[in-house]
């Protein structure tokens, strides 16, 4: 027995060792959960839908035509077969079609429903409120960098998720002159700079969570793991995961430049990176594109999104919504998120407007201003606009909305995830 026991002791040094001289060769398989599956599929439309809204709200008389809009559609991130008008006409709550007839002929005009606006207006007095801690996530997802710097384009990607304004460039930016600059990249991109680092932020939202007693300790800190059901780990994969687990911890503020990406010790400094990241969103996840520029400005290695596939204890890959979403699985009991931060509420009530637009829609339920001038003025005075602008004609043509665009898998989808 005593004989025994050494040798398994030695077998445990031996696989430790292994895994601080190189990376192990283990893979665990990808099971779909339906509850995270549904979270992304709930917010099927909202990030542009939201983005459509600030553009809107930010022009004069908050009404635009729909050529002006088409110009955004790039960072929309719409498919090329959907037409801006289209995407725009599933969701009445939010945004009223009327026409205006010129010299070229009529003309499609988008402005905001005043449901739309009073929950905007709520939007942006929350980003007031929460300017501080808005400005801290910037600043520590700077932090993260070798360089403390970021290629705008980068952080337009992840600005929905990290919870910036969308002018955040021009209404942020030049207020906090001590902390963020500007800067030419060598590139000839231009970039934001982190000017002043506080190293009272640099503590991960892993040590936060471990407490003072252990979280500044890397030896002690080991990642929240969950598994959907049906999951079945094999003995091996456990006892690997197992010993991973009792790696050094480094966070992904300090120096790791001492680390061989070839080992499992550097693997789990990129695995803590990205459960950082995933932490700075608002809802504890992302698409998995929105990463794809961070390999140079992280200093990781080739292939460093291989982590997600590796560890799904951790990240959850939903391929809901023909994307690739990355989600945080500790975030979440279930289909709630545990940690809610204001704006997710906000958020949340956008997803159920364009809902009940959407439902009400397949409904019929828009068609019924078509039937008569006294319905479609009162329908107009709702919104905002008065019918006394136009002509009959016009008026009329106002309501000449698509319908039928949504397929019945859409529909049910929707009825599924009541609000």
């Amino acid at each position: 027995m005593f004989v025994c026991g050494r040798w398994r002791e030695k077998i445990k040094v031996a696989f430790a060792y292994q895994q601080r001289a190189s990376l192990v060769n283990v893979k665990l398989k990808w099971v779909k959960d339906r509850e995270l599956d549904k979270v992304v599929a709930q917010e099927r439309d909202l990030k542009p839908a939201c983005l459509l809204v600030s553009i809107i709200s930010s022009k004069p008389g908050q009404s635009v035509p729909s050529y002006v809009l088409s110009r955004q559609r790039r960072r929309l991130g719409l498919p090329e077969d959907l037409k801006l008008s289209t995407f725009m006409r599933r969701y009445p709550t939010l945004f009223h079609e009327f026409h205006v007839t010129g010299k070229g002929g009529s003309t499609p005009w988008f402005a905001l429903t005043d449901e739309a606006l009073k929950l905007h207006w709520e939007e942006l007095d929350i980003l007031e409120k929460n300017e501080n801690e808005i400005v801290e996530r910037l600043q520590k997802l700077l932090m993260i960098t070798c360089d403390r710097t970021l290629p705008l384009q980068t952080i337009e990607q992840l600005k929905w998720d990290i919870g910036l304004p969308d002018d955040y460039e021009s209404s942020l930016i030049p207020r906090f002159p001590k902390l963020f600059s500007l800067v030419q990249l060598p590139d000839d991109r231009t970039g934001l700079k982190l000017i002043c680092y506080d190293a009272n932020l640099a503590v991960s939202q892993l040590q936060k969570d471990a407490g003072p007693g252990e979280g500044l300790d890397p030896q002690n800190l080991a990642f929240p793991i969950g598994f959907p059901r049906g999951f079945g780990l094999k003995r091996k994969c456990m006892k690997w995961l197992e010993e991973w687990q009792t790696l050094p911890y480094t966070s992904p503020y300090g120096d790791a430049s001492h680390l061989d990406p070839r080992t499992d010790v550097s693997e789990k400094r990129i695995v803590g990176v990205f459960h950082e990241l995933l932490s700075l969103t608002i809802h504890k996840k992302t698409e998995r594109k929105n990463f794809s520029n961070l390999r140079k400005p992280l200093c990781l290695p080739q292939k460093f999104t291989k982590v997600f596939e590796r560890h799904p204890g951790i990240f959850y890959i939903s391929l809901k919504r023909a994307t690739q979403t990355v989600i945080l699985r500790e975030a979440y009991d279930h289909q709630r998120l545990i940690c809610k931060h204001p704006l997710s509420d906000i958020r949340e009530r956008f997803a159920c407007m364009m809902k009940e637009g959407m439902l009400n829609r397949s409904r019929g339920l828009y068609k019924k201003f078509e039937s008569g001038d006294e319905e479609k003025e009162d329908h107009l005075q709702m919104t905002g606009v008065s019918c006394d602008e136009f002509s009959g004609s016009d008026c009329a043509s106002a309501f000449n909305l698509g319908y039928d665009i949504f397929s019945k898998s859409e529909l049910d989808e929707a009825t599924d995830s009541p609000c």
